[in-house]
């Protein structure tokens, strides 16, 4: 693609950016259809959401989103009055201490997947077959949205039992011991299912499960692939490149057209959805780069000292995160993450992020656990 071809993809996902800013910001602060919470905000704000946001670069306005605002209840206030009447799910980041934040969700974490699966090689990830999902159960994301995925796929779901709160406390407590037999635990349950002649060919799980799954299957005589994986969807803070290399190179065997073991980086949460990773290449040292589903969410890598100002690309910074649904509107969320700041290209005309790792200042405080 030209300079020119790439530069008028760009100019068109801003313009649909700003547009679905517009539609958003007006769902959630009109009086019919806003929710509890924006609405109550909106008499103190310094300016009329409804009137004076006409672009993405408006929600500048907004001041910081407190990460405290999604901890405790209640969750009603965030339902939107225009999806009164409708199911709703809760889902939860964080808890390990404290009271854990919390997201309401209907319709979006099927949306955000259904988009995702779009991106999946059939050759690796065959519609019909069967998944396994290798990650945290409970009040996550995950569990609902990976089950879904592999539906919407056709398949049917397998999951294992794993709570990631307790992993983290096992850490803290430095025990071990305890640590080594509760993931043999969640890899014997994988390995249960897996050899029961279900069929699975595609999966989820964290870099640290899947390192340890392929030692597990290696341990009785088999292998990834000779359980019949074949695709595989991760995602976690320990995807780094040198983690991929190891992971292609040892446990796969080589790169897919080789070993026939397909896997795809992601960066995700609870209140983004679903970053999907350019192409990673041993020609581009395993490199990568994330790109947000605009323009449901939006990722900026923003100055340390300025939380409104993008650094240049290649540069590092905080990862910004902005959610722009019908569901849910949360305007410039600092993530625990930083990054350096990525080019767009051809498939996602937008700026993505790279070696996204835990933000420097709470580094020493944060427990990775089962990610």
């Amino acid at each position: 693609m030209s300079t020119a071809e790439l530069d008028a993809r760009a100019r068109q996902a801003k313009e649909e950016l700003d547009a679905q800013t517009c539609r958003v910001v007006a769902y959630h602060f009109h009086d019919s259809t806003g929710c509890p919470f924006w609405l109550e905000k909106k008499r103190e704000l310094k300016f009329d959401p409804l009137k004076e946001v006409r672009c993405y670069d408006d929600l500048k306005k907004f001041p910081e989103f407190q990460d405290e605002w999604l901890r405790g209840g209640p969750i009603r206030r965030w339902v939107p009055q225009g999806h009164a009447g409708k199911p709703v799910y809760v889902f939860e980041t964080g808890g390990t201490t404290g009271i854990p934040k919390s997201r309401m969700v209907i319709d979006d974490f099927r949306t955000d997947y259904e988009l995702f699966s779009h991106t999946l090689p059939d050759e690796y990830f065959p519609k019909g077959a069967n998944w396994l999902m290798l990650g945290p159960s409970g009040p996550r994301r995950l569990r609902l949205a990976v089950e879904h995925l592999c539906q919407y796929r056709g398949g049917i779901c397998f999951c294992i039992d794993l709570d990631p709160r307790w992993v983290v406390k096992l850490i803290k407590k430095g025990w071990m011991e305890h640590l080594e037999e509760y993931k043999k635990h969640c890899i014997d349950q994988a390995v249960t299912v897996l050899t029961a002649g279900h069929d699975i060919k595609c999966m989820f799980a964290t870099p640290k499960l899947l390192d340890a799954l392929a030692l597990g299957l290696e341990e009785r005589g088999t292998s990834i692939q000779e359980v019949g994986i074949t695709g595989i969807f991760s995602g976690g803070t320990e995807f780094t490149p040198q983690w991929t290399r190891y992971c292609v190179e040892e446990l796969f065997g080589g790169p897919p057209e080789v070993s026939g073991v397909y896997m795809t980086p992601t960066y995700g949460n609870t209140l983004m959805g679903l970053a999907c990773s350019k192409p990673v290449t041993a020609a581009d040292g395993y490199k990568i780069s994330y790109y947000a589903p605009q323009p449901r969410a939006v990722v900026e890598v923003v100055s340390f000292d300025d939380y409104n100002q993008v650094v240049p690309y290649g540069e590092t910074g905080r990862v910004k995160l902005t959610t722009l649904t019908d569901e849910f509107f949360v305007p410039g969320f600092m993530e625990r993450d930083e990054g350096e700041r990525e080019q767009p290209f051809e498939k996602y005309p937008w700026d993505g992020v790279s070696g996204v790792r835990p933000f420097h200042e709470f580094a020493s405080s944060t427990t990775v656990g089962v990610y």
